[in-house]
């Protein structure tokens, strides 16, 4: 996520995500029929008495956050054991889910920074910091001095041994701050785990820490077009360090713009009737409010001069200019006072969000602004760019995610830096969305965008952002935040034909005005669906059986089981021998229209293996695997993942 503009002022810095985009795909994205008529639509606002509606979902828990916490924003989720460990702007939570249905505060560990995005591995816990207000003690307050030591702009390490008290045990201080980052466990390497960061905002002042060289690009010691590597290592991580800073920008062109929508002209338009202060932000190549926070305090103390308590037009006409040159002076120091660069090289603040990993594949999936990055990762220290694709409909490439064989990858677009409504009737659909690529000889081609089939109001920050495969066998199925637009969980194993099977949405935190909520974050993990609420806590989910996922295929994908989880870490899917899987199977022949005598044969003869036991299990298994030829002319690749399920279960019947 990058903050919006209407949060403060590291939305500058953040708007700089409407600045990057490029050309490329003219597919329209799969939606319902008709959106318009979407049960979505408009639904009652509040707080924690909003409208909601599910899909093929059941929630079956909302925490909410505690208090010190609650009011702040909550963030990203990392998984360990039974705990959730959701990032806050206050600080980590931890929650036990042991039973899902119920969640229990472990701990609220004050820490203030953003966007404290937390990952995890074994006993250790990492968090992002990037504004200016972390301590390196993590104590309130934040740092008042321009330059200072006590700052911690970086990666937080905890050790979370007992994850009941957290103990810090390094700050690992980065050249523009940690906006997010991605825990690389490589498998060459087990005494070490690396991490990629992704810094948004301006270079450091080398008073502040002196390896940062704010200079050209090409210079070697440059701190542009870089990712910075840190080196934890696990016998001793509080000697973590920044071992490396890889650009793997070099040679890529700057992205096109698209500009802004039928609804936000309409939107500026409207706001300027109203005498709005504005600014021209050039970076952006838009007109855009000034928040309030920037307005106040000079109008009050022109107002106050006056020896009155009320502004007049004459005091609003006076405290425009000075107004204009307060935010300049701000564009000015994070870079934002130059329009985007048109046709050559990319711009010098270019950056990546977020960026996936796959160690498995010795993949990684940059999300980087203006563009999508295909990354060998084989030498974690040296990243390798293999392709870039770049697209005129996306205003910000923010996070990616492969499918579990590594033949797709898609990338989500956080147009309008989530803090805005970019789901409305005169949104156009392509804009905010997903884009789904299929790897071809380690070249990504473009096949479709998702975005989900609702019309939101302008009251609901609503865009792509963070999700998640769900392990249903044989299928590429994924569940995703949509911010105030809810989640969507959706089938893009055609990738060029993805559809919406299960949602969950409420409707926005306030009716009357534009107020930050809605899912930050949704993954599932070891058979939960688990949503970061950005202003109300925490919602845990289940899928329910529908006709796109069958009760099988659900109990197949609680089979996979993992001791922890970072969503920007895929592991490879691995599903253990079962017969819910053989039944997955089954009923994917069955929906790709199958024979139904075959499938019903099927059926019979795994569920009499599944009653037999033994010797008697083991022949029966061995009839499936014949009878599951007779399927092979309606989908002969299903039929080997169903083979190769019954073939399993004999080796543990023998």
């Amino acid at each position: 996520m990058h903050v919006s503009f209407s949060r403060g002022t590291a939305a500058l810095v953040a708007s700089a995500a409407l600045a990057a985009l490029s050309a490329c795909a003219k597919a329209k994205p799969n939606t319902a029929a008709s959106p318009a008529t979407d049960p979505r639509n408009n639904l009652k606002a509040g707080l924690f008495d909003a409208g909601e509606y599910t899909s093929n979902l059941k929630v079956v828990s909302k925490a909410v956050s505690p208090e010190g916490f609650l009011g702040q924003t909550n963030s990203d989720l990392a998984f360990t054991g039974n705990y959730v460990i959701q990032g806050n702007y206050n600080g980590p939570v931890v929650w036990d889910i042991s039973n899902p249905s119920a969640p229990k505060l472990v701990v609220a560990y004050e820490c203030p920074a953003s966007q404290n995005d937390v990952s995890v591995y074994k006993n250790l816990m990492f968090m992002s910091a990037e504004a200016m207000n972390g301590r390196i003690d993590c104590k309130p307050g934040g740092v008042r001095e321009t330059v200072s030591k006590d700052r911690m702009r970086g990666v937080r390490i905890f050790d979370i041994t007992n994850i009941r008290e957290p103990k810090l045990v390094a700050n690992v201080q980065t050249c523009r701050g940690s906006h997010t980052h991605t825990v690389l466990e490589d498998p060459k390497d087990k005494q070490n785990v690396y991490i990629y960061v992704s810094g948004s905002s301006g270079i450091r002042p080398g008073g502040e820490l002196a390896e940062c060289a704010n200079t050209a690009s090409s210079d070697a010691n440059s701190a542009r077009l870089r990712i910075e590597i840190i080196k934890v290592p696990l016998a001793n991580p509080a000697q973590a360090a920044v071992v490396g800073r890889a650009n793997i920008f070099a040679g890529l062109n700057a992205p096109s713009t698209h500009g802004a929508s039928a609804a936000d002209k309409a939107d500026i338009a409207a706001i300027k009737a109203k005498g709005a202060f504005m600014i021209m932000v050039p970076s952006m190549e838009q007109e855009i409010e000034v928040p309030a926070q920037f307005v106040k305090p000079v109008l009050d103390s022109i107002t106050k001069a006056r020896g009155a308590t009320v502004a007049n037009a004459a005091d609003s006409a006076a405290a425009r200019p000075l107004v204009d040159a307060n935010v300049k002076k701000l564009l000015t120091a994070n870079g934002m006072m130059n329009p985007p660069t048109k046709g050559g090289a990319i711009h010098e603040t270019s950056q990546c969000h977020d960026i996936t990993v796959y160690p498995s594949l010795g993949l990684a999936g940059g999300a980087c602004e203006g563009h999508g990055l295909l990354l060998d990762i084989s030498n974690p220290v040296a990243p390798v760019r293999l392709d870039a694709v770049a697209d005129s409909n996306f205003a910000y490439w923010h996070s990616a995610t492969f499918n579990n064989d590594g033949t797709k990858i898609l990338f989500s677009d956080e147009w309008g830096g989530g803090g805005a409504p970019k789901c409305r009737p005169l949104d156009k659909p392509e804009w905010g969305a997903n884009a789904i690529f299929e790897i071809v000889n380690k070249k990504m081609v473009f096949k479709s965008y998702y975005k989900i089939p609702t019309f939101q109001t302008a009251n609901e920050n609503c865009v792509a952002h963070n999700g998640s495969l769900i392990p249903i066998p044989g299928r590429d199925v994924m569940v995703q935040s949509w911010y105030q637009g809810g989640i969507s969980v959706f089938d893009w194993t055609d990738a060029a034909n993805p559809k919406e099977i299960a949602s969950f949405d409420r409707g926005p935190v306030d009716g009357t005005r534009m107020q930050m909520g809605g899912s930050w974050s949704v993954y599932w993990y070891n058979g939960s669906i688990v949503s970061s609420e950005i202003a109300r806590g925490m919602d845990v989910a289940e899928l329910v059986p529908s006709q796109y996922i069958s009760q099988n295929e659900i109990d197949a994908a609680k089979t996979v089981k993992w001791d922890y989880l970072n969503a920007q870490g895929q592991p490879k899917i691995v599903w253990p021998p079962s017969f819910s899987l053989a039944k997955a199977f089954t009923d994917q022949l069955e929906r790709k229209g199958c024979s139904a005598s075959t499938v019903s044969a099927l059926r019979s003869q795994i569920s009499a293996a599944e009653k037999a036991n033994g010797a008697d299990r083991n022949t029966a298994l061995a009839k499936a695997v014949t009878d599951a030829e007779g399927a092979r002319s309606c989908d002969g690749a299903k039929v080997d993942m169903l083979k190769k399920s019954l073939q399993d279960l004999r080796a543990l019947a023998m």
